[in-house]
């Protein structure tokens, strides 16, 4: 079994597309939930709220003909692996085409433009709107199969459409497939473009913060005063290598993934169940040969929803103790369903190897039913550590954890 680190890391957030603009924006404890006038009159809609990509325009290469197949969930995927190839020293090396590396990639669908087109059909009553890329755009592994296509990969492809697990299990499947010796390199993340149909799902399960005239005061995970969840979108891309492979070309290592684990519930569809939300982050550990007590963070999945919340941190504090730091960091970007996993996990990384860890924002009494946890709050933390851990949980009861650290030879 080979140790598997992380070369590259490519983003587009609601916050930025490279770290020091997003650590930025975090040290100033802004985030980019804002309220979207296209969503003013959608009738029984509560929620007006969204953490929207502002401004995201694709490079001249990427020609008409090459996005021909690409909604905007598949071009926010494609333009964060380019951006992740580039900084793993990568993007023009003939590796990436030989067979050695493959893509585990995901995202809760397609995009919903291209399921759109499909209605009329679907009601029998015209085809008129569909073309020759309707599918591809609606499918949900939209974001893997474009990847691949325009990188030209020809190893294995892991489509992870988990929802909100979409991005760690892609993450977690990548990991698993080097460290058996299966691929050499593995691109892995996960990607998500933001729809009133994604905000109306959680709406009419009254999951959603319904803050429109305060949209700076929302998401407020493990807060007393929450209402609820808000939508948002992105892509991040980690580029996951054979220690040895990453070695014998001298390419620059930000981690290493250390373990992962991921099970499911088996019990309720969208409540989430504490004790086997504790098994996986226990799992785990146990893969990564970690003892809880050398984490020095752990990044919540923190949707900023009661059973969510709850399950989470008392599940957290059964295995990591009442003293360990922990933040959500949905609270900033909302949260970004597919893409969260590998956002987070991201961000995750950085803080470790800064040594500076954002606090929960708009986290001002935390919930008395939440498990007793060091919640960073108001200031960044300095804090020192060479492993973190970061936990995601999907509808389904799909749930993932992930032990990342500090590269040591």
């Amino acid at each position: 079994m080979r140790r598997v680190v992380i070369t590259g890391a490519g983003g587009i957030t609601a916050l930025g597309d490279n770290w020091p603009a997003i650590r930025e924006r975090m040290a100033e404890g802004r985030n980019a939930v804002r309220y979207m006038e296209a969503w003013r009159d959608i009738e029984s809609l509560n929620t007006r709220l969204g953490a929207p990509v502002e401004d995201f325009e694709l490079p001249e290469h990427y020609t008409r003909v090459r996005t021909r197949t690409m909604g905007r969930n598949a071009k926010l995927a494609v333009r964060a692996t380019e951006m992740a190839l580039e900084n793993a020293g990568l993007l023009d090396d003939p590796v990436v085409r030989s067979g050695r590396m493959g893509v585990a990639y995901g995202s809760s669908a397609g995009s919903p433009d291209a399921a759109a087109e499909m209605v009329p059909l679907v009601h029998g009553k015209s085809a008129r709107g569909v073309n020759a890329t309707t599918y591809v755009r609606l499918m949900s592994h939209t974001a893997a199969a474009n990847i691949g296509i325009f990188f030209g990969t020809r190893g294995r492809v892991v489509p992870t459409t988990s929802a909100c697990t979409a991005g760690s299990q892609g993450i977690g499947f990548g990991y698993e497939a080097i460290k058996y010796g299966l691929q050499d390199l593995m691109i892995a993340g996960g990607s998500e473009e933001i729809c009133a149909s994604q905000a109306g799902v959680f709406d009419i399960l009254y999951a959603t913060s319904t803050r429109n005239d305060e949209p700076e005061r929302t998401p407020r995970p493990f807060d007393r005063d929450r209402d609820g969840l808000v939508i948002g979108e992105g892509a991040t891309t980690l580029i996951l290598e054979s220690l040895e492979h990453a070695q014998a070309r001298g390419a620059p290592i930000l981690a290493e993934v250390l373990g992962f684990a991921t099970n499911s519930d088996g019990n309720h569809v969208t409540r989430p169940t504490s004790e086997t939300m504790g098994d996986v982050m226990e799992m785990a550990l146990a893969d990564a040969g970690v003892d809880a007590g050398k984490v020095g963070f752990v990044c919540a999945h923190g949707t900023a929803t009661r059973h969510g919340d709850i399950a989470e941190s008392q599940a957290t504090e059964r295995v990591f103790g009442n003293r360990m730091p922990v933040a959500s960091l949905k609270g900033y970007v909302g949260h970004t369903l597919g893409a969260c996993g590998a956002m987070e996990a991201w961000w995750s990384i950085m803080m470790m190897n800064d040594g500076w860890f954002a606090p929960n924002l708009n986290l001002d009494n935390v919930d008395e039913a939440c498990g007793h946890l060091d919640y960073i709050c108001g200031e960044p933390r300095d804090l020192k550590t060479d492993c973190v851990v970061s936990n995601n949980f999907a509808f389904g009861g799909i749930n993932t954890s992930l032990v990342l650290g500090r590269f040591r030879p």
